[in-house]
């Protein structure tokens, strides 16, 4: 309860069942709990970094490493905590991996932010300090990163396998990596300004189970996972003219329940043949347009299905949403909504092919457009394989269009450190050491990886810095052999937005939660997210604020 005093009296601010939580307190309970997310996805980072297993209130289990999956599966029950959730989110929609990355380096630099406030240093004066690092570092980046043509297929695919190294995907990398790159160059087209841009919505990733890896392919068009709706139908078609439907072919419902009394067996009969003749009508209006391949969002009435065949129409009901969506794209056509409209300008021409093996329609058109199918033995090997082949593919797909890549294995974290703490030498006031303190954050990348990799982090490190220190820019760290080699050279590399990115998303997270200085909380809080004395595990505040807010990972889990 907050109270102020006038005319010397407590004036009551808030009800009874509200919190609050101010200052220090309030700053150290954001970042506990900001600090908490981000240790938990920090033994994922690397080539040798551990998995999780995620088991949803349903029982359905899901193991991976992708720093997003497992943040954004994780029943997280704290505000502060969720703004990190965000940070991994920006990540993958901006760069599409790097996401651990971003994640571990936001809570490094809250650590290190803390141990600056309790040295008196205002939370302004960090922000602005990290603020400049952040520009500094993204410039730097900039000027480290190497050029790298968009059809130099060697570099692209040791930027996919770098992705991929640690993954569930990294059995098969000799493979899939080749799939990668090629279907990044299959769909990329030059803009008017003469730059490559891959435009991944001509690219539909399938999955399969029940087949090895080494099966997946690379399709030119797209794929229907669907049978024919009647046997006597073609399964083939070499000139196809394919309509695109997302209405049933079936005869509509009255919106009104109505009773009808039948004086004999010849009225129900005509019910039955009115029925009959107006899906024959709908079968003959798809005819005249020219269509020869129907596939359909919706159903098919059985009726209709039967004067389908007798048409000589292949047609296929309940195909999935994004697969009409994709090949619509593909055909450059457009979907239609009602069966009555179609006319001949509604049919796009192509090719349909059916493979029995793998029950499935391959669909070619005049369009841009690919199909790269995934094979695996299980659901869970094959749900892990899209994700760690989503990843390489919006890396791919970025050094093609920002042309700019890194050498990786913390090379770019420990030269960037270097050049940071040379550049804090010329900041003047208290945001030199914020610059110092994000220039340290950095370097958790290299300590992480070494520590993932069963190495010594603080000798990996020192190593580093020393080989920084000899003009080495491109010297990493070999996760193997714990020796320190040029990464660049080696073939672990990065996407130069993807770590720009990181360093963004990590800064900006880092500076809202230091920010916060008032926690106000309503309500009832002991029965929200802890127990009656508002115990909220590791970061929780005292009384009911850690309960009520989370309490770090007590309210997280």
């Amino acid at each position: 309860m907050s109270q102020q005093r006038m005319q010397g009296q407590p004036m009551v601010i808030l009800g009874e069942d509200s919190q609050r939580m101010k200052d220090k307190d309030a700053q150290s309970h954001n970042i506990s709990a900001a600090r908490a997310v981000a240790e938990s996805v920090r033994s994922t980072l690397g080539p040798k970094g551990m998995d999780k297993m995620l088991v949803d209130s349903l029982g359905d289990v899901t193991v991976t490493n992708d720093g997003v999956t497992i943040l954004t599966e994780m029943d997280i029950d704290n505000p502060t905590a969720e703004m990190i959730v965000e940070v991994a989110e920006a990540q993958e929609d901006e760069a599409g991996d790097g996401t651990t990355t971003a994640v571990a380096i936001a809570g490094e630099l809250l650590k290190n932010a803390e141990d600056l406030l309790e040295q008196d240093i205002h939370p302004t004066s960090i922000i602005r300090g990290f603020n400049m690092a952040s520009t500094q570092a993204k410039s730097e980046i900039g000027d480290i990163a190497t050029s790298v043509d968009p059809s130099d297929e060697e570099r692209l695919k040791s930027v996919a396998e770098t992705s991929m190294t640690g993954k569930g995907a990294e059995l098969n990398r000799d493979i899939l990596v080749d799939l990668v790159v090629d279907a990044i160059q299959a769909i990329t087209v030059e803009a008017d300004d003469g730059s490559h841009v891959p435009d991944l919505q001509f690219l539909d990733v399938q999955t399969q189970t029940g087949r090895a890896v080494s099966d997946s392919e690379l399709l030119t068009g797209g794929t229907i996972n669907k049978d024919p709706v009647h046997s006597d139908m073609p399964t083939s078609v070499d000139d196809a003219k394919i309509l695109l439907l997302d209405t049933p072919i079936e005869v509509e419902e009255t919106e009104a329940d109505a009773q009808v009394s039948l004086d004999s067996p010849d009225q129900l009969q005509d019910f039955i043949e009115q029925e009959e003749q107006r899906l024959q009508e709908m079968v003959q209006t798809i005819k005249e347009s020219g269509a020869n391949v129907v596939f359909c969002q919706k159903g098919i009435d059985d009726m209709a299905q039967h004067y389908l065949a007798k048409e000589g129409i292949l047609a296929v009901r309940r195909v999935k949403k994004s697969d009409i969506e994709f090949v619509s794209e593909l055909l450059e056509t457009s979907i239609v909504s009602d069966v009555d409209a179609v006319t001949a300008d509604d049919i796009a021409s192509g090719s349909v092919t059916r493979d029995e093996d793998d029950e499935l329609f391959y669909v070619e058109g005049s369009g841009h457009g690919a199909t790269l199918l995934l094979r695996g033995s299980t659901d869970h090997v094959v749900d892990e394989l899209e994700r760690g082949v989503n990843d390489a593919l919006d890396v791919v797909a970025s050094t093609v269009a920002d042309g700019r890549v890194l050498a990786g294995g913390g090379a770019t974290e420990v030269e960037l450190a270097g050049r940071l703490r040379d550049y804090a030498d010329s900041v003047s006031g208290r945001e030199q050491l914020a610059v110092e303190a994000f220039a340290d954050s950095l370097e958790l990348v290299p300590r992480m990886l070494a520590e993932n990799a069963g190495l010594d982090s603080i000798d990996t490190l020192v190593d580093l810095r020393a080989a920084h220190e000899d003009d080495d820019e491109h010297a990493g760290l070999n996760v193997y052999s714990g020796d320190v080699v040029d990464t660049f050279d080696t073939g672990v590399v990065e996407p130069a937005h993807a770590k720009e990115q990181a360093v963004s998303s990590a800064s900006e997270a880092a500076n809202l939660v230091m920010k916060i200085d008032d926690i106000i909380a309503a309500g009832d809080l002991s029965t929200s997210g802890g127990d009656e004395e508002g115990g909220g595990g590791p970061g929780g505040a005292p009384g009911g604020m850690g309960g009520g807010m989370g309490g770090g990972m007590g309210g997280m889990m």
